[in-house]
């Protein structure tokens, strides 16, 4: 079984920067493509990131945080990253990782197959 944990949220002020983790246990994190997430209060769940399995050469984000986040791995550490620079209010939301078995890379949610716990991330004006 797939376990996947994330760190790294937080608050933080308009302008700054955070860096999200997710480490996998329980599978072979290199076999994966990596999503991230997330859902604000009152919205439906939205499609942020996503990185190709094995050395992640393909990467695919949202318009709405394209030049401003950045979403790597590193398979050595069973772990995705999700550096977010120059955050907005509109950034504040739950951040989900996810993980799915295949040498595709995807970018709607109900094609992963593991999904975090999720971890808040607050962005304040």
């Amino acid at each position: 079984q797939v376990q996947l944990v994330e760190t790294g949220g937080g608050l933080v002020q308009a302008g700054g920067s955070l860096r999200l983790s997710c480490t996998a246990s329980g599978g072979t994190f290199g076999t994966y493509g990596m999503g991230w997430f997330r859902r604000a209060p009152g919205k439906e769940r939205e499609f942020v990131a996503a990185i190709s399995w094995s050395e992640g050469r393909t990467t695919y984000y949202a318009d709405s945080v394209k030049g401003r986040f950045t979403i790597s791995r590193d398979n050595a550490k069973n772990t995705v990253y999700l550096q977010m620079n120059s955050l907005k209010p509109e950034d504040t939301a739950v951040y989900y990782c996810a993980g799915v078995d295949s040498v595709l890379t995807f970018t709607t949610a109900r094609l992963y197959d593991y999904w975090g716990q999720g971890t808040q991330v607050t962005v304040s004006s």
